[in-house]
């Protein structure tokens, strides 16, 4: 067997490509960023080919459906961006899979063998992942189909993909391309389901834990009440990367619109490539993903306390300590709270006004939650699906407006004693003088005005 393991759990909504979704994409900023990193990695890892499992690819019921051509191409039109996209293919190593599968038993067939297959026509779960992953479209690639048949059959397909690499002595990285449920939100585009959020902290628990082939287990009816359709894809992944528990590290998750995106990479060579310190706090990536009171930071979990403590009429006379190390001592700190992909309250603090960041963060919360003037106070109804995030500001420095950089940098407008701050990395916020007009409007400053600027970074936590 290979001794080496390169996997990436990929989403593939077309609006996280900038053709498609514009300004929109940055609504997954985390999730972007996680792509990002797993493409640098992915680049150290100098895979030979790749191998991609896409839900959407052309596929038959009764069998897995590998494409052999010598080339791909694609576009994403129907969405809206008629860019083109090619990449070579390796025949060679699709025949071998096909070998590989049938000698396991597993019903398969190449995408050639029939025009309604498509061969060599690239849908677009597999073009938005490849687009991130290896956007100089240079490596050649395999595409593997779903199919009906069982999960155990889509396990032992992996194994197949790991026996075919073995055999023709090629070096690659598997790309499970899928989607979580689709029915998180009212508004979700397959309907809601109050169970969908279950289904997705299952599969992302096992991920976390490198259980992969524990994802063959999950109850049915979960997986039918998520409507997913990555499931098979990860389960192949799983079995292509060996025996539990897999080393593993979950990068994002999200859920803005209804449907889940987990970026996750899996295998020992995935994760030796990839600095993942900065999935915990960096300014340019400091986005940690979550859902909604599933919180993964300590400091989220702090703010939501504070919020159900203070609804359940509980005073917080002995604030925690923060145990992790890498919190300052004391900072601002601005919570944002939304709901069902819109704001809920916000309020903060540009310097620290307690002696401890807890204090701080605390004090933050109950204003977002209950003073916010734009917004009424927060009921007990809408905590379960409360989303929290926590931002802790860096000191502001002087600067020039051309130093300033909406996505990396907050800003804060000054006139005498008027300021407004306006945070980094905002959905709509794309370039400089949005930014500082709307950070001089919030401090009432009129445009004409003297002001000066000052730029801070955020650690941002969800």
């Amino acid at each position: 067997m290979s001794s080496t393991t390169f996997g990436v759990i990929s989403p593939h909504p077309p609006i996280f490509v900038p053709g498609v979704g514009g300004s929109r994409a940055h609504t997954t900023q985390a999730s972007l960023d996680a792509l990002g990193a797993m493409a640098e990695a992915l680049a150290a890892f100098g895979p030979e080919s790749l191998v991609i499992m896409s839900p959407h690819a052309p596929a038959v019921a009764d069998g897995i459906a590998v494409d052999d051509s010598e080339s791909f191409s694609g576009s994403l039109g129907q969405f809206g961006d008629p860019s083109a996209y090619h990449w070579p293919g390796d025949p060679v190593l699709a025949h071998a899979i096909l070998s590989e599968l049938e000698h396991a038993g597993i019903p398969c067939l190449p995408r050639s063998a029939g025009p309604r297959l498509k061969a060599g026509w690239l849908d677009h779960a597999t073009i938005v992942p490849l687009s991130f992953l290896d956007p100089s479209q240079r490596h050649p690639i395999v595409i593997m189909s779903l199919s009906y048949l069982s999960y155990e059959s889509h396990r032992l397909a992996g194994r197949a993909v790991r026996a075919a690499a073995d055999r023709t002595g090629r070096r690659i990285a598997f790309i499970a391309s899928g989607d979580m449920s689709h029915r998180l939100t009212p508004d979700a585009p397959a309907g809601y389901s109050p169970r969908a959020v279950d289904l997705d902290t299952e599969i992302r628990s096992l991920v976390e834990q490198g259980a992969l082939s524990q994802l063959m287990h999950i109850d049915p009816d979960l997986v039918d009440a998520g409507g997913e359709c990555g499931l098979r894809s990860f389960i192949t992944l799983g079995g292509y990367a060996g025996e539990d528990p897999v080393p593993t590290r979950v990068l994002a998750y999200e859920g803005p619109w209804g449907v889940g995106y987990l970026s996750a990479l899996v295998g020992a060579e995935a994760l030796a490539a990839c600095d993942t310190r900065g999935f915990q706090r960096t300014p340019e990536t400091g986005h940690k993903g979550g859902m909604a009171g599933d919180d993964r930071s300590e400091i989220v979990a702090l703010a939501r306390t504070t919020i159900t403590n203070h609804l359940q009429g509980h005073a917080d006379a002995h604030p925690p300590a923060l145990s992790d190390a890498d919190y300052p001592a004391r900072a601002g700190t601005f919570v944002s709270l939304h709901r069902g992909g819109g704001l809920r309250g916000c309020i903060g603090t540009i310097l620290p006004t307690q002696d401890t960041l807890a204090k701080e963060v605390m004090a933050n919360a109950i204003q977002a939650a209950f003073h916010d003037p734009r917004f009424p106070p927060l009921s007990a109804e809408e905590l379960a699906d409360l989303e929290i995030s926590v931002d802790v500001l860096h000191e502001p420095e002087s600067c020039t407006i051309d130093e300033l950089d909406p996505k990396r940098y907050g800003v804060v407008t000054s006139s005498g004693w008027r300021r407004g701050l306006l945070l980094p990395d905002l959905e709509g916020v794309d370039d400089v003088t949005t930014q500082v007009a709307i950070a001089m409007q919030k401090a009432g400053i009129r445009p004409g005005e003297p002001c000066s600027y000052e730029r801070f970074r955020v650690d941002r936590y969800t």
